[in-house]
């Protein structure tokens, strides 16, 4: 967005903006260069399709759900497609890509947009976050930052990739600053914003690597981009195996990652230890250690993330988002892409499809 100091210095002033200062000052290490528009196709058609296989048996623990579906490796039928085996939204995706189409109708973040699109449209599968955020608008509040849940829910990690393609440059302060500035729309906490920013950094990295990293290097860059930008709040453990612990944000992520590493948990047994809901000391741990043993292989991250996890539709898109910057459109199983429909409502067949050759020729 065209940044109006004086608007972002009330942003701040007044504590809606809940980050340290050297959220402004951008990454210490920057990375520019020109994008493939394949891994631009596969980032977000990997979020739409992680969102799609998850979505129907969202909320169910990978145990109850593996007696009821066996291993899950195809979209499931659906009663809103009339009982075929094709990839619907969930409000990860339809969030996602109304982002999108903000940014290319505008050309620039432009949050009082964003937040409008959301409040206008139906959404599916809709987050108490989310809302929260609708009621704060319908009852009012403005200017728009003041609409946010104070909450450290997913809703707004699910939604923020597309923010990378504002920035073709690369990482740098406006990149982050856009997306803290996007995730407040709707979840105005710390451990929220810090997740985002931490997030499409590691995208604008991924979307520019030419082989895939260290486990190492993946969750190395993203924790030390939180530890960067969020604030020294405590934050506590809902359930799980470390729910006596209590600290800052990405001390506790660093905590149960050093431990996933140190007990050489599978991702199944890593997300059953720490719960893998829509909280972020539950979702962010889950993303990273998917990425950390899979991101070599999309597939494959990608069904953990929809067999592993509970709040599975949204810990696939945002994997399916890192897998596909990082490997491209064309790595995506042909079957995924093939049944995927495409839409951001009840009926818009294509309409992802649409917006991402839009995005694309916008490069």
């Amino acid at each position: 967005m065209t940044h109006d100091l004086a608007h972002l210095a009330r942003i701040i002033t007044e504590g809606f903006l809940p980050a340290k200062l050297a959220l402004l000052q951008g990454p210490h290490e920057r990375v520019s260069g020109a994008v493939p528009a394949d891994r631009v196709r596969g980032m977000l058609l990997g979020l739409a399709i992680g969102d799609s296989l998850g979505n129907t048996s969202e909320g169910m623990a990978p145990a109850a759900r593996y007696t009821r579906y066996g291993e899950i490796r195809d979209y499931l039928p659906s009663s809103h497609a009339g009982g075929r085996r094709v990839g619907l939204p969930s409000d990860d995706s339809q969030l996602a890509f109304w982002t999108l189409e903000s940014l290319l109708e505008r050309g620039e973040l432009d949050p009082e947009d964003l937040s409008a699109r959301f409040a206008s449209r139906r959404i599916f599968g809709i987050g108490r976050s989310v809302q929260r955020f609708l009621q704060n608008r319908e009852q009012g509040l403005a200017p728009w930052y003041r609409c946010g849940a104070e909450s450290a829910g997913n809703g707004a990690l699910m939604r923020i990739a597309p923010i990378v393609l504002l920035h073709r440059q690369g990482t740098g302060p406006g990149l982050w600053l856009d997306t803290a500035l996007a995730s407040i729309v709707t979840h105005r906490d710390a451990c929220s914003v810090a997740s985002c920013v931490a997030f499409t950094d590691l995208l604008a990295r991924l979307l520019r690597l030419p082989a895939p990293p260290t486990a190492e290097w993946i969750v190395g860059t993203c924790v030390g981009t939180v530890r960067q930008v969020c604030t020294e709040e405590a934050y506590r453990p809902r359930t799980g195996a470390f729910m006596n612990w209590e600290g800052s944000y990405p001390d506790y992520v660093d905590h149960v990652l050093g431990e996933a590493a140190r007990r050489r948990w599978s991702t199944r047994e890593a997300c059953d230890a720490w719960q893998s809901g829509a909280y972020l000391l539950e979702t962010m741990p889950s993303v990273l250690w998917i990425l950390a043993q899979h991101a070599h292989d999309p597939e494959a991250a990608i069904v953990h993330a929809v067999n592993d996890t509970q709040d599975n539709d949204t810990i696939a898109a945002v994997v399916g988002a890192a897998v596909g910057a990082l490997h491209g459109a064309r790595a995506l199983p042909a079957a995924w892409r093939a049944g995927l429909l495409g839409r951001t409502g009840a009926a818009d067949d294509g309409e992802v499809f649409r917006l991402i050759e839009r995005a694309v020729r916008s490069l």
